[in-house]
């Protein structure tokens, strides 16, 4: 059978053969002028009796309904009949046609649709998980169903035992007071194997400990879902995890200055970035088991949330930070892969107080969205650029990109669709959108958001200020459109010049 689109794949297989016959031609010119003309035909019947065998052969399936050694042997076939029928057919014509190129031909065809067969067949591998995403069933509420009573001494040797085969002694004691290891309301894990959690009983235990560092641990989000899934309301998790940081210094530390960052640039991204690319990420985790993971601060905290819980406290522990979170919610609806690249769509409030949404360059960690909160309480709230103040979120080269704007050129895509002008007042988020007046939230939504916004005319240092900035520019606006938005634009150029202004 045909595969989908099969006329695209037939397109490109003319476009190999013009290629191929071009560089072949290039090759013959300089060894025989004189048999240019001849070769065009041969090369125009061995293009078409090419297509015809191919699909005599099925080489024009779809890759999805095939194997890969499937399309390799059609090819192969493919090419073989057509090598055959010029070794036979070639030598017996009276315009001496030379057998050995048109095999090269055919040879220089089949190597580049190989090629093609494996990117195909590639694409198929890296984009249909085998497991899908996990599905989210809505729960009653439900009590603990244990009682909180102490366990035994023989039962706290055997956890005391469990605990210290895979951490110290120092961390033990610390899981003692924090998760109340003498409790029969609490249950310590250790196994990487999230389908362990599977095997604990419903709304049995309050807290859940566990042991297993998530680097190394597949699949995390289904982890998460799970122990969600066990655990009754206001349930407590406690998990832990090697920051990202802590593996940065000691690879700095440990090789010479010059080596030491080219090291660590390979292991970050051979650890953080394949993993979370959408073409490599099956692969890693097929060849590596997702072991030895770089895990950032944001991402664990982001994907707990992500999955139903509320941080409550992180407490270091040398090279490990143990993370203590209660539930609060079911997961949100799980994806089977979250796409974390260079570039993000941001729902933005505009015209109408409707939504659109914006496009940037990434500048955070994966998963920073759903710990905006937890990050703007932790850091007194966010400031007038609708940020955090200290914001860990961000990442290194983040806050470079940040510091120049290179992280808003993406906007200029919104600019082409007309979502915004070139001046105007800042798309703001929803939380950002509800901290302002009611009069203003009315007033700033009449018009377009726009790309150059009046905050970096007037530089304001508050909320107050701020919106007597934004106030002055949409009342001069309302009155005189065109010639506002030229007046603000030279004094915003001004003021990069003259001030050297940056972005928040």
């Amino acid at each position: 059978m045909l595969r989908e689109g099969w006329h695209r794949r037939v397109g490109i297989d003319l476009l190999v053969w013009l290629v191929a016959i071009l560089l072949c031609m290039l090759w013959r010119w300089v060894a025989d002028k004189s048999a240019i003309g001849v070769y065009w035909a041969m090369f125009g019947v061995l293009t078409v009796l090419w297509v015809l065998v191919g699909m005599l052969v099925q080489v024009y399936r779809s890759y999805k309904e095939t194997w890969f050694w499937q399309a390799v042997l059609a090819l192969i076939l493919d090419a073989g009949i057509l090598i055959g029928l010029c070794w036979l057919v070639l030598p017996r014509l009276p315009w001496g046609l030379s057998p050995k190129v048109a095999t090269w031909t055919i040879m220089l065809v089949g190597a580049i649709d190989t090629l093609v067969v494996l990117l195909e067949h590639y694409w198929k591998y890296a984009t249909n998980m085998t497991v899908p995403a996990m599905q989210v069933e809505h729960r009653d509420n439900a009590t603990v169903a244990r009682p909180d009573e102490p366990r035994s001494a023989a039962s706290m040797n055997s956890i005391h035992q469990s605990v210290l085969s895979v951490t110290t002694e120092e961390d033990y004691q610390m899981l003692l007071e924090h998760a109340k290891l003498d409790s029969k309301q609490t249950k310590a894990v250790c196994d990487r194997n999230r389908f362990a959690f599977l095997q604990i009983p419903d709304y049995q235990y309050y807290t859940l400990v566990d042991l297993t560092l998530l680097n190394d641990a597949k699949g995390i989000n289904r982890r998460f879902c799970i122990v969600n899934r066990k655990l009754p309301d206001n349930g407590r998790y406690v998990c832990c995890y090697r920051p990202q940081e802590y593996i940065k210094k000691k690879i700095l530390a440990k090789y010479p200055w010059g080596i030491n960052w080219l090291v660590y640039c390979l292991y970050f991204f051979t650890k953080r970035v394949l993993p979370r690319l959408m073409l490599t990420s099956r692969l890693y985790y097929d060849l590596n088991k997702g072991r030895k993971r770089m895990l950032s601060k944001t991402e664990v905290l982001g994907r707990l949330y992500y999955c139903g819980f509320e941080v409550d406290e992180i407490v270091p522990m040398g090279h490990i930070e143990y993370v203590f979170a209660h539930r609060i919610s079911q997961p949100y609806p799980q994806e089977q892969f979250k796409v974390y690249g260079p570039l993000i769509k941001l729902r933005r409030v505009c015209k109408n107080k409707e939504f659109r949404y914006f496009y940037k360059m990434r500048t955070m960690h994966p998963y920073a969205e759903y710990i905006q909160k937890y990050v703007f309480d932790a850091r007194g709230g966010m400031d007038i650029s609708d940020k955090s103040n200290d914001d860990w979120r961000i990442t290194t080269w983040g806050k470079f990109m940040r510091k120049y704007w290179l992280d808003e050129l993406p906007m200029l895509i919104n600019w082409l669709k007309r979502d915004v002008k070139l001046v105007g007042v800042r798309p703001l988020s929803k939380t950002m959108f509800e901290t302002y007046p009611k009069w203003l939230q009315d007033k700033r939504t009449l018009t377009k958001p726009g790309l150059i916004p009046p905050f970096y005319i007037d530089h304001p240092n508050t909320f107050d200020e701020l919106f007597a900035s934004e106030d002055k520019y949409l009342t001069e606006y309302l009155a005189h459109p065109i010639r506002t938005d030229i007046k603000y634009f030279f004094l915003t150029m001004r003021s990069i010049l003259t001030r050297k202004t940056h972005s928040a």
